[in-house]
């Protein structure tokens, strides 16, 4: 009998999971996807994917897909008070050693949920036609409730499950239930207790507000522009070739972080006292930015403030829920791997499922912690006194911080050592898993 699975979250981890599920055996599994927006959540900003993520989506045959809507940028520049370049760093498009701080697959969010979400979509019709139940989307639908049940009998086979209540009252029972519902994830409260839930993120002292503002033609570029303000805070815009323009206000202090925590997060503040909130925290920008930040913040309607953090657990799974990307092991955008996470850790996870033929869906959740757990170790180990290193305190740091820039890039030392250096992290060797029946 087929495994009923349900995946709690539409973004990037649970289209990706879905997929490799249905093509390792279109009839095996049962696949609900349930995503709390009305809608698939085509918004966001640029990420990337890098490290063991480039193999995964080149194994799913999907990396084409992803070329196809890639965000043209060539690099990253640092610019001084006046908006002057101070240096800048290139994109590593050889094909040899690590990703730079602009990955060759840089890509809008909604863009590549655009591209696992259809790939679901065409693995769920051919299960379907060779008598599978295939994936079956959910939009405006979260999870109110989970029991863990610890045996029951399905069609004469027991095992564990979960039972499942919906936000508009419906009730079922699942083989499994992963939670692909991010950072804060409400799965993870659900299963591991509200507290202890919360208790496992850990902050690295980041704040970041993302909002976009019309793109000015002949400022933007296919360059980033990253700008640095005293007390570790940063100005960031990100044209590329889309019609507006990403704006990134970051704090990095960890006693402004604090602030940041109680005034936006703690107290529950409105989107417009949010707003307020962060023009208080950088009234004193430059004129060369000030008025294009201020305005944008007025006048943006996809603005979202979030602090940046690690979820570590002993455990991704407890009983019959799991847990998959930033809702198990987030690594902070700080890493730049969390969507190498979400791709990994989908990857992973379907391998165990596919590999443990008889059903054995704990021996499956057991080995997905034991295999990927060395990964996570790997992506969640920042750079020594990141994020702060990035950021410095004063107007003097600043100006060091652009002269050791500048010289590496005019030596092209930074060329150098990404080239000498591996792009998978740590040396981990993405597993082989030739249940899942892709290209290798």
């Amino acid at each position: 009998m087929p495994l009923d699975i349900l995946i709690v979250g539409g973004g990037v981890c649970g289209p990706a999971l879905a997929t490799l599920l249905l093509r390792a055996d279109p009839r095996r599994y049962t696949i609900t996807v349930v995503e709390r927006y009305a809608e698939l959540r085509t918004g966001g900003q640029q990420i990337d994917i890098r490290a063991q993520g480039i193999p995964v989506m080149r194994k799913m045959g999907l990396l084409g897909a992803v070329r196809d809507v890639v965000v043209h940028e060539r690099g990253m520049a640092f610019v001084d008070k006046a908006g002057r370049a101070k240096f800048q760093l290139t994109v590593n498009d050889t094909g040899k050693g690590q990703q730079a701080f602009t990955s060759e697959y840089e890509i809008m969010r909604g863009d590549l949920v655009r591209v696992l979400y259809d790939a679901s979509l065409a693995a769920s019709e051919a299960a379907r036609k060779q008598g599978g139940a295939g994936v079956t989307y959910e939009f405006g639908v979260s999870v109110e409730s989970i029991s863990q049940i610890e045996t029951h009998e399905k069609d004469g086979r027991r095992g564990g499950g979960v039972d499942v209540t919906f936000s508009d009252g419906r009730q079922r029972r699942f083989d499994l239930v992963v939670g692909a519902d991010g950072q804060g994830s409400r799965t993870r409260r659900q299963a591991w207790g509200d507290q202890a839930g919360r208790d496992v993120f850990h902050t690295v002292h980041s704040y970041t507000a993302y909002f976009t503002v019309p793109r000015v033609e002949a400022e933007d570029s296919d360059i980033a522009v990253v700008y640095h303000m005293p007390g570790r805070r940063m100005i960031a815009f990100r044209a590329n070739d889309r019609p507006t323009t990403q704006c990134y206000l970051f704090c990095n202090d960890p006693g402004s972080c604090a602030e940041l925590r109680a005034a936006t997060g703690g107290a529950h503040k409105s989107v417009d006292e949010q707003k307020q909130i962060w023009r208080d925290f950088f009234q004193d920008t430059d004129a060369w930015c000030r008025e294009r930040v201020f305005e944008g913040l007025k006048n943006t309607e996809d603005f979202y403030s979030h602090e940046a953090g690690q979820v570590k657990l002993e455990s991704y799974s407890r009983g019959r829920v799991t847990l998959l990307g930033d809702a198990g092991y987030c690594p902070s955008p700080v890493s730049g791997c969390g969507t190498t996470a979400s791709l990994v850790g989908a990857y992973v996870l379907a391998g165990e499922l596919a590999r443990h033929t008889d059903d054995d869906v704990q021996g499956a959740l057991e080995d997905y912690d034991r295999v990927l757990r060395p990964f996570v170790g790997e992506i969640q180990k920042l750079p020594p006194g990141a994020p702060k290193i990035g950021a410095p305190q004063t107007a003097w740091g600043i100006w060091f911080f652009h002269l050791v820039g500048w010289l590496i890039t005019s030596l092209k030392i930074d060329k150098l050592v990404l080239s000498l250096m591996p792009e998978d992290k740590g040396g981990w060797a993405l597993p082989s898993y030739p249940e899942l029946k892709l290209a290798e």
